[in-house]
């Protein structure tokens, strides 16, 4: 078996799979437009296009009310509003898409967080008649913060604005520039109708002045990277296998999925946070043992020397390890009810390690109507953006989250009850090299 990182990447790159979300206001018509995607794209199958077609008769709609394909809940239906992220899974010729289909109104903008935390693309729909509005750019500032590689502007209900060219331009040109002073690397702006299908999967003969893409024509050709030579290897530690069997009495494996990039047996590794240093000696995958294994299978490494490893442990490459932490300072998307203040106790979750943890510092909540920091808030509440000092228990071998999305990223805990109090992306640099924990380590003061 072959084990060269150019076949490697070659077999890897041949993946044809697109994760995108869509994010925008109330109304401004998401759900709809994934209906229409999945229905222009032929998606959607007769019982369910049938189900669609009765609910819809019995609203008193004469078309079918596209939207339902994706608002499943309710509660959604009810209230014609999407509340939880809808994730639907549908295929061209040309590639396979996993959409997560978020929430517009700004009490679950937390939710556009979780949708977009793994996708490659995100679509952010704009109203024509509403142009660029405070919940856009906010979405816009998530997106930039996930470092969601492409952005696609729809400049949605074209048809109410009489499919005028000026519109469109004038919204595209304020969205451009505000996501390009975030640091979005890329935006594409297209016009559409999703009620109408216009540009949507068929080019519309309305706006002949628009030369560009229709969306699922973009979706279908925008790049998607799968180049490992460039990642930083990872492997959080989910589960230790001794199977205790009389064929393997002395088996003892480390049972995860890869994280990023790829490993290899033979390579020397280090374990964090202990830094102890070891060679893979073998990789079980479904069963069978290969001589490498990649991002992001799930498989069992085997190391060559008996060494304390356990749940939360992270494998690296020892030529290319992460220094361990204490400090984390990071970006967080603060997605609960109750604030998060300075000085709160809170848990910790990185990968596969969930440690005690203290909030030290909040130093800046993000203004999003001109990007400038608000200095020194004291805490943060729902929906804000912000910067955190954490002081951990523990170290923790954290990546930044412009190096890698799975390792530079974690979640702030509610200890008391378990709810998700905000999402993190760790900073470039981190305060100070971990210590031993406090001696208060029962206190949490760390």
């Amino acid at each position: 078996m072959t084990s060269t990182t150019e076949q490697l990447t070659a077999q890897v790159s041949a993946t044809t799979l697109l994760r995108f979300a869509t994010a925008g206001s109330v109304d401004d018509g998401k759900s709809t437009l994934v209906g229409r995607l999945l229905h222009d794209s032929k998606s959607v199958l007769a019982d369910q296009l049938e189900a669609v077609e009765h609910a819809s008769r019995s609203r008193g709609q004469e078309a079918p009310d596209l939207a339902l394909l994706t608002d499943g809940l309710r509660a959604e239906r009810e209230q014609g509003i999407t509340i939880d992220v809808a994730y639907r899974y549908f295929a061209t010729p040309r590639r396979r898409f996993i959409l997560a289909d978020t929430p517009g109104h700004v009490q679950y903008t937390r939710n556009m967080v979780t949708g977009a935390s793994t996708a490659e693309l995100t679509v952010v729909l704009v109203d024509a008649r509403n142009g660029v509005v405070e919940q856009t750019r906010r979405h816009a500032a998530i997106a930039a913060l996930l470092r969601v590689p492409h952005v696609v502007l729809a400049v949605n209900k074209m048809d109410l604005v009489d499919y005028a060219e000026g519109v469109f331009g004038a919204i595209a040109e304020e969205f451009t520039a505000y996501a390009t002073e975030l640091g979005v690397p890329e935006v594409t702006a297209i016009p559409i109708s999703a009620l109408a299908g216009d540009n949507v999967v068929e080019p519309s003969a309305r706006m002949d002045w628009y030369a560009g893409p229709t969306v699922l024509e973009h979706l279908e050709t925008v790049p998607v990277s799968h180049d490992l030579t460039g990642c930083h290897a990872r492997f959080p530690v989910q589960y230790v296998i001794r199977p205790q069997t009389a064929e393997h009495p002395d088996y003892r494996g480390y049972a995860g999925q890869i994280a990023a990039g790829a490993f290899r047996v033979g390579e020397e590794v280090t374990v964090l946070p202990s830094g102890r240093t070891t060679t893979v000696s073998g990789i079980d995958l479904l069963g069978e043992a290969v001589d490498v294994a990649w991002t992001p299978q799930s498989v069992t490494l085997l190391l060559a020397d008996d060494i304390d490893v356990s749940r939360g442990d992270v494998i690296v490459p020892s030529a290319d390890a992460p220094a361990t932490t204490q400090d984390v300072e990071a970006t967080v998307c603060h997605v609960a009810d109750q604030p998060l203040a300075v000085g709160q106790r809170v848990l910790l979750k990185h990968t596969t390690r969930t440690v005690k943890a203290v909030v030290k510092d909040i130093p800046s909540r993000l203004t999003l109507d001109d990007l400038s920091q608000h200095p020194a808030p004291g805490s943060l509440v729902a929906n804000d953006i912000g910067r955190v000092t954490v002081r951990t228990a523990e170290p923790l071998p954290m990546d930044s989250y412009a190096h890698s999305r799975r390792t530079g990223s974690f979640l702030l805990i509610d200890p008391a009850d378990g709810t998700t109090l905000a999402a993190g992306m760790a900073n470039e640099s981190f305060a100070a090299p971990a210590e031993a924990p406090g001696a208060d380590d029962e206190g949490w003061d760390f």
